[in-house]
């Protein structure tokens, strides 16, 4: 099984602005982990969406995976209360 391409939204540089560079670099450990499997343990797909979420922390990484094109992009990184406002 090929590994996925991990692409992110131009909005994903803003969100990790927000984020103290400690848990940015566990976020982006974990990303990296989902090019090999998108959908692992704790990856939850989204009610209503083609979506699925994970957890880093207090931290939640939303992403579309896209089977045919063997992608996963990344679209929405935040604190629970904020990341399911408009993803």
């Amino acid at each position: 099984m090929a590994n996925y391409e991990i692409q992110f939204k131009k909005s994903i540089t803003k969100d990790l602005r927000a984020i103290p560079k400690k848990d940015v670099k566990k976020i982006l450990e974990r990303i990296d982990a989902l090019a090999v499997n998108p959908r692992s343990e704790g990856c939850i797909k989204l009610s209503g969406q083609e979506r699925y979420r994970t957890r880093q922390g207090v931290y939640r990484i939303i992403y579309e995976v896209k089977d045919a094109e063997i992608v996963v992009v990344v679209v929405k990184i935040g604190r629970r209360s904020q990341v399911y406002k408009d993803s």
